[in-house]
């Protein structure tokens, strides 16, 4: 699994111009599910994201996880992380998850998720979202089990 990770001061999502989802300050993760990912890699990712230090201490270093400054988290997924960009000049997505199977991966993900951080929010799995930010920094992670 994957997860770009960007520090936030807000995010939102939106769907035919309705917003389904947003958040304050905190992070926004866009997660990439690949063919061989199974419940251990989705347990490890969730668990690096969520303890993840990326938010700033008093003294200004990023030492804080997203749990200790009670920040929210909107979660989207995007099929196009786990693209090869390695030959030519179009992705391949032959390492992605197939949609069916990737859904329900996503879904244990976020149920995951929200259950050691309630203040987390979600995209719609397969749907053409607008995704709205203010990257704070900006502080930008790629994640990868």
């Amino acid at each position: 699994m994957i997860a770009l990770i960007q520090r936030v001061n807000d995010a939102s999502v939106q769907i035919n111009q309705q917003t389904i989802a947003r958040i304050n300050y905190g992070l926004l993760a866009l997660i990439g599910i690949e063919k061989h990912d199974n419940d251990a890699t989705l347990h490890k990712l969730a668990h690096k994201l969520l303890n993840y230090r990326l938010f700033s201490d008093s003294q200004g270093k990023m030492n804080l996880n997203i749990q200790q400054i009670n920040g929210e988290i909107l979660l989207v997924s995007q099929f196009t992380l786990a693209a090869n960009t390695q030959k030519g000049n179009r992705p391949s997505f032959d390492c992605a998850m197939a949609p069916q199977q990737a859904a329900q991966y996503f879904q244990q993900f976020c149920q995951h998720i929200r259950q050691q951080h309630p203040a987390t929010q979600t995209g719609e799995f397969g749907a053409n979202m607008q995704i709205n930010l203010t990257n704070d920094g900006p502080v930008t992670f790629w994640l990868q089990t």
